[in-house]
């Protein structure tokens, strides 16, 4: 079983900027598409980003695009977050998700598709 951590959460002000990671020991994730969904207090997780196994296909939800983006080191075995432009309506907890049930080229901000999920990562931005 894929086992995920995810790092880097933390407490920022409105308009800052924060790099979530994602990684995984014993297993390499080079033939995993990775999403990054959030999940706020009372609201159901959704997908904010996703990146394909071959780095060549992301999806974006409109409530990030020009603000956050996603990218992959394989030397590092790790999936990056970065996260600009913050504010309050961002607050959450972070899960990266990892699945093989897609073709190289795709990803999906779709959860039912990921089968394995790291323990999230706390963001709050607030003043």
């Amino acid at each position: 079983q894929l086992q995920l951590v995810e790092s880097g959460g933390g407490v920022v002000q409105p308009g800052g900027s924060l790099r979530l990671s994602c990684s995984a020991s014993g297993v390499t994730l080079d033939s995993y598409a990775i999403g990054w969904f959030r999940q706020a207090p009372g609201k159901e997780r959704e997908g904010v980003l996703c990146i394909s196994s071959s780095g060549g296909g992301t999806k974006y939800a409109d409530s990030v695009k020009g603000r956050f983006t996603i990218s992959r080191d394989n030397a590092k075995n790790t999936v990056y977050l970065q996260m600009n432009s913050l504010n309050p309506e961002d607050t959450a907890v972070y899960y990266c998700g990892a699945t093989r049930r897609l073709l190289f080229w795709q990803c999906s901000l779709e959860r039912v598709l990921f089968n394995s999920w790291g323990q999230g990562t706390q963001v709050t931005v607030s003043s």
